[in-house]
């Protein structure tokens, strides 16, 4: 069941002060009606963000709605293509994937009514929904993904419904565009410290969790928990534990699940499979996919080291997720991760295909208890004062405000 919470029940966490001024913006809302559309309702960061965002607003007394878009195996195809050539991949953008992303949105807009006072839309799937409509409000395009080098032909495209927009608001400022016509923002992604993804949990429990699976605790857990996603390099990390794994017995857990709206995860989860059998230390690689929110806060506690060895990355929520919880991370310097891991304070940062660096750091902290605990320490006290659900729910009310206030 999923759970609801009261900004009130961050109070022991943010203060009162700081729920006072938020709920004091909320006031100024009254009446107002607001809609997010996205393309899942769940499988990564972006639904995960809507599922405690949007509850929280309607407890606090802003009416915020929520509508997932429909769509064929095909359809995600192509819009997972479009993501993958937004982030800089090869794409032949050919008529037919035009026309049906184009007839997608279309169709859904035929039972999807939006007579709301502001409309958010997330990501590129339901983009083109804005041309099917009279604009009688201000629309917001929230990008989650990394838009510093898209594939140009594929954005030329996209480009002419961001211009139809009222404001596009990214993650990180190298994701800014000086070719589009609508105002831009910036508004990184936060955590839920009191969901079941991030909250305390029992040594018992994570005990339980790790037995159930097959991981053992009586040598270091190295883990990476994302999508099966090539943009992840699951296959990387392996090789990266090969070199470690090399001069310290350890394991590694590859934690991931396939989101509704990514048809290629299957095949990058084979390709992986493939990879594990190949090493000389495949019986110390666990593969698991599951979509298992306590498993994840397990697996981020239990640790010693949390990978996120991406090759892009928009923002990267499971980097503070295992901040939060004290473990540190050793990551890939793109995208959003180096809002979060400070090099050398709560945390290493590398080129995504420095082995050799990924491997190295990796040993340093499995091998040194008192610089593990520092780094936990920094690396929780740094999502605390910059990527909690409190602080993207206040960005939003000033963004909201903006345009009702």
């Amino acid at each position: 069941m999923l759970e609801t919470r009261n900004i009130e029940d961050y109070k022991s966490i943010i203060g009162e002060e700081k729920i006072n001024e938020i709920m004091s913006k909320v006031e100024v809302l009254e009446g107002k009606h607001i809609l997010c559309i996205n393309s899942t309702f769940n499988g990564g960061g972006v639904a995960e963000i809507l599922n405690s965002l949007v509850p929280m607003f309607n407890k606090a007394g802003l009416r915020v709605g929520w509508r997932v878009l429909h769509g064929s195996d095909d359809f995600f195809g192509v819009t997972k293509g479009f993501h993958n050539a937004l982030q800089g991949s090869k794409l032949s953008l050919s008529e037919r994937k035009k026309r049906m992303y184009y007839e997608n949105n279309r169709r859904f807009s035929t039972y999807t009514h939006i007579d709301h006072d502001l409309v958010v839309v997330h990501d590129p799937q339901p983009l083109a929904m804005i041309d099917f409509y009279e604009k009688r409000q201000p629309w917001i395009w929230r990008m989650h993904i990394d838009l510093s080098n898209p594939n140009p032909v594929v954005w030329n495209y996209l480009k002419r419904f961001v211009n139809k927009y009222d404001e596009m608001v990214v993650s990180h400022k190298n994701y800014l565009r000086d070719d589009v016509e609508v105002k831009q923002s910036i508004i990184p992604p936060a955590i839920d410290p009191l969901s079941l993804k991030n909250k305390e949990l029992r040594r018992v429990t994570i005990e339980k969790y790790l037995s159930k699976y097959g991981v053992v605790d009586n040598k270091p857990i190295i883990s990476q928990i994302s999508r099966f996603d090539k943009w992840k390099d699951p296959v990387g990390v392996i090789r990266v534990f090969e070199k470690v794994r090399a001069k310290e017995d350890s394991q590694l857990i590859l934690l991931g699940s396939m989101a509704s709206d990514d048809p290629e995860g299957q095949k990058i989860f084979e390709k992986v499979e493939k990879a594990k059998e190949k090493s000389k230390y495949g019986r110390d690689i666990h593969l698991i996919m599951v979509h298992s929110d306590i498993l994840v806060n397990v697996l981020q506690r239990a640790s010693s080291v949390v990978i996120q060895k991406s090759i892009k990355e928009g923002f990267g929520l499971t980097v503070s997720e295992a901040l939060y919880k004290g473990t540190p991370v050793v990551a890939s310097n793109v995208g959003g991760i180096p809002l979060q891991v400070v090099n050398g304070v709560n945390g290493f940062l590398h080129s995504p295909r420095d082995y050799k660096g990924f491997s190295e750091s990796i040993l340093k902290l499995i091998r040194d208890g008192k610089l593990r605990k520092e780094f936990g320490k920094n690396g929780r006290d740094h999502v605390r004062n910059n990527f909690l659900i409190t602080r993207l729910m206040d960005d939003w009310l000033n963004v909201f405000l903006k345009y009702l206030g």
